[in-house]
């Protein structure tokens, strides 16, 4: 029995110490580190962002004159020309203010008339009456002075009969000379000019008053597609409202921000591909045509304001979406790849740990080009090489590591 005990208490000594001998050697072992190759591969850079969608050719169409909207005969998404009625306001003071332009112009025009023929009908027709009457009593007032003057040479007739028909002749002429006068003062240059300005401004009240009704038709200032369509029949518009958005949709320009670090990639003519999360899996190719001029906030992002257009022939994409925009920077063939996150930065710059033998070493490194998950480097690594991945075990140069290499690059193309 106590042969036994003693076996027993040997066992468990032995399981002790080897229980403390393994966690001694674990703690003295190098920890295990993932390492992945350097790779050579063609690395597309891109850049990703968020926009907005517009037309590239479009104008806000707003109503020019209050009123109520009696008839919208378009629809949304509705191609149209240029100059189609988009909506119609009422207004019936309007076409009341035409009536009176027009009878006003009418008006004008007749009194312009008559004093250019030589006064108003009623009293030139009166002095014409009374010149002829005139005329015929001095025609008789001459035949009978002639007559008198006859007879008083022959005395058969008195001195004094003979001077009172001369003075009858002298009368009529007088008369005669009278109305002649005033039918020339009936119209003086003065009355016709202001008859004239009377008249042009009955005609621009008129051409304004059809104006302000030519204002209640709404129309497109350039043929394209509506959208945004803000008016419907029965609604009530105020100067100024907009009625809706006239453009071309089957090219959009969409607004593309950039940080402001990333700007020195972008380039004219580049690539861009725009995707829209309520359509997934389509896709709407475009390239850059316009680099910002300036730097504005957006939200908390400094940005750059990137223009791209873009086809879009089913016009699927909507103006004034919020879309993601990827756009293709560089394209690097044969470049010596590493992910991203091998790559570490300090002040001295940028650096990788890579491996030597059993140890790691400090590596500093230049880079180019990158995409989303992998870097180019130019300068530092060769291919073949193999640098640490993240780890939860600090690194520092010279430590030992117990290596784990994957195959390829994780995150490269």
């Amino acid at each position: 029995m106590e042969i036994k005990l003693k076996k027993l208490l040997l066992v468990l000594l032995l399981v002790v110490a080897a229980v403390i001998g393994w966690g001694v050697f674990r703690k003295s072992a190098p920890p295990r580190v993932n390492f992945t190759r350097v790779k050579r591969e063609t690395l597309v850079s891109t850049l990703s962002t968020n926009g907005k969608a517009e037309p590239s050719e479009w104008q806000a169409v707003r109503a020019e004159a209050a009123g109520l909207v009696s008839r919208v005969p378009v629809r949304e998404g509705q191609t149209v020309a240029q100059g189609a009625v988009l909506a119609e306001v009422s207004d019936p003071s309007l076409e009341a203010g035409v009536a009176a332009g027009e009878a006003k112009v009418a008006e004008a025009k007749a009194n312009l008339a008559a004093l250019q023929s030589g006064g108003k009908p009623a009293e030139l027709a009166d002095i014409e009456n009374r010149l002829a009457q005139a005329r015929a009593a001095l025609e008789q007032a001459e035949r009978d002075s002639a007559a008198l003057e006859r007879l008083a040479q022959k005395q058969a007739a008195t001195a004094a009969e003979a001077a009172a028909a001369r003075d009858k002749v002298n009368q009529a002429r007088l008369e005669i000379a009278g109305l002649d006068k005033r039918r020339g003062a009936l119209v003086a240059n003065t009355d016709i000019a202001a008859a004239q300005a009377r008249l042009q401004d009955a005609a621009a009240a008129l051409n304004l008053a059809k104006q302000q009704v030519a204002q209640s038709l709404v129309r497109a200032p350039l043929a394209g597609e509506v959208y945004g369509l803000a008016v419907r029949a029965g609604s009530y518009l105020n100067p100024g409202d907009l009625v809706a958005n006239v453009g071309r949709l089957d090219r959009l320009r969409v607004r593309v921000y950039v940080d402001e670090p990333e700007l020195g990639r972008v380039a004219e003519g580049q690539p861009v591909t725009i995707t829209w999360q309520a359509l997934p899996g389509k896709q709407w190719q475009g390239t850059v045509v316009r680099k910002p001029t300036s730097i504005e906030a957006l939200g908390s992002r400094q940005v750059g304001q990137v223009d791209c257009t873009i086809a879009n022939p089913e016009r699927e994409l909507i103006p004034g979406t919020n879309v993601d925009a990827v756009i293709r920077t560089a394209v690097a063939g044969n470049a010596l790849v590493i992910p991203k996150e091998t790559l570490r930065h300090d002040a001295a710059g940028d650096y990788v740990f890579l491996l030597a033998g059993d140890r790691l070493e400090r590596r500093a490194v230049k880079t180019a080009n990158s995409s989303v998950a992998a870097m180019q480097v130019v300068a530092g690594l060769a291919e073949g090489d193999q640098v640490a991945m993240p780890s939860d075990v600090p690194l520092t140069p010279g430590a030992r590591v117990t290596p784990i290499t994957e195959a390829k690059p994780r995150g490269a193309p």
